[in-house]
């Protein structure tokens, strides 16, 4: 048998994390990514223990990822800095082995493209449909067809390939939210702690990133096209035209906030000698799983087979472990379509009920009314951390499959029923 040839439609972090796995079990790859360059968009990413594991698993291992670990306290807060729940990285790492990072995401997609085979990125080609023939696929994309015997669909949250593969699926919802996102310099201030502080309807996020710069991040209630809802504001101000002001718009909902939320909302001023970016966007999320990650030799992978809510961090996390399964399986078995029928046994109910329990955090931090509110920062404080840990398990504590043991075996081993 030749060398089998793969083409990724997508060179995200799922999609350049396949790249590499299947790159180093032996085969050809082409990552067609329809962007001119390949970028970090999206700010910082936190590379929790599983996905660790994961890319240690294919060769990309503790010395790749340079800088400091999560340091300190990690937890939530209420606006006035009150602490809802806390729990040291350090004892996370011991029960996980691994010390969590939190990393820029153009770091980790340079890491990335860095660990594979010159040539293998074709960048400003898009993929556009494909035609499996069953011996082979061929793959449509905007240079011409490529001929494939396995196509990784990682095209994103909008993945055409999914819509080519599943057209009845009611794919994308929003899910309520809309966030803005940010990476600020953190020369001269003090060390800062991992903390999310909830509101009503609102919530801040800081992330000290191993560069030393931070990652921010905030939140809001909101519908699909409209303005995020403004519990500061009078009813008839709540909802109009997008604002464009960014900075203005943060500082006016979290500006009261407990330190360092003004400090570090006061670096993304515009009038600064060098304003920091704000991205804007709603959250969408697959409200409804799709049947399966897979059809005949084409295998979804990340967003594009299971987009979730980012209120875990899993998002990119379980993207890296679909790259890992799917890679595995595939230097395993020669017959494809068994090899990506048995990713979808090992990675459909994981990144359901992780999909599902994002959504359920997303629904406890939207809660807007003072009582609501009230009711559930008490039940947060009033939880175990034995509970919370029990249940940080089932998703920190995942394995990459190893060796013969059937992959879906090794991935289901720290579920729960």
């Amino acid at each position: 048998m030749g060398v089998r040839h793969a083409v990724v439609a997508g060179g995200g972090i799922g999609g350049l994390t396949a790249a590499v796995a299947l790159s180093r079990s032996g085969w050809h790859v082409t990552v067609c990514e329809r962007a001119p360059a390949l970028t970090g968009i999206g700010a910082g990413i936190v590379l929790a223990p599983n996905a660790l594991r994961a890319l240690d698993s294919i060769g990309l291992g503790p010395d790749v990822w340079a800088g400091d670990a999560l340091p300190g306290p990690v937890g939530l807060r209420t606006p006035d800095g009150t602490w809802l729940s806390r729990s040291d990285s350090g004892a996370l790492s011991t029960r996980y082995g691994l010390s969590t990072r939190a990393v820029h995401r153009g770091f980790l997609i340079d890491a990335l493209a860095a660990a594979l085979p010159p040539g293998v990125v074709r960048l400003g080609v898009s993929v556009t449909g494909v035609d499996d023939a069953g011996g082979a696929v061929v793959v449509r994309t905007s240079a011409g067809d490529l001929r494939a015997d396995v196509v990784v669909a990682a095209d994103g949250m909008r993945s055409v390939l999914r819509g080519h593969l599943f057209p009845r699926h009611p794919g994308l919802r929003h899910a309520g939210e809309a966030g803005w996102r940010a990476v600020v310099p953190g020369t001269g201030l003090p060390p800062q702690e991992a903390t999310e502080t909830w509101g009503r309807g609102e919530r801040f996020g800081v992330v000290p990133l191993a560069d030393g710069r931070i990652y921010v991040y905030a939140t809001t209630v909101t519908g699909p096209g409209a303005q995020p809802a403004d519990h500061h504001a009078e009813p008839s101000r709540r909802f109009g035209a997008q604002p464009t002001d960014h900075h203005a718009e943060l500082t006016r909902r979290f500006g009261a906030w407990h330190d360092p939320i003004p400090a570090l909302l006061d670096r993304l001023n515009r009038r600064n000698p060098d304003p920091v970016g704000i991205l804007h966007h709603h959250f969408h999320e697959l409200g409804s799983p799709l049947p399966r990650f897979h059809a005949g030799r084409v295998a979804l992978l990340g967003d594009a087979a299971h987009a979730m809510t980012p209120n875990m961090g899993q998002g990119g996390c379980q993207a890296i472990e679909d790259a890992v399964v799917v890679a595995h399986l595939l230097a395993r078995d020669t017959d494809v379509p068994a090899a990506l029928a048995a990713y979808t046994e090992a990675r459909h109910r994981r990144t359901t009920r992780i999909s599902r329990r994002s959504r359920r955090i997303g629904e406890l931090a939207r809660l807007s009314h003072p009582l609501a509110a009230s009711i559930r920062n008490l039940a947060v404080r009033a939880t175990p951390r034995v509970v919370t840990s029990r249940a940080l398990d089932t998703v920190l504590g995942w394995q990459p499959p190893s060796g013969p043991a059937p992959a879906s075996a090794n991935v289901h081993a720290n579920e729960q029923p």
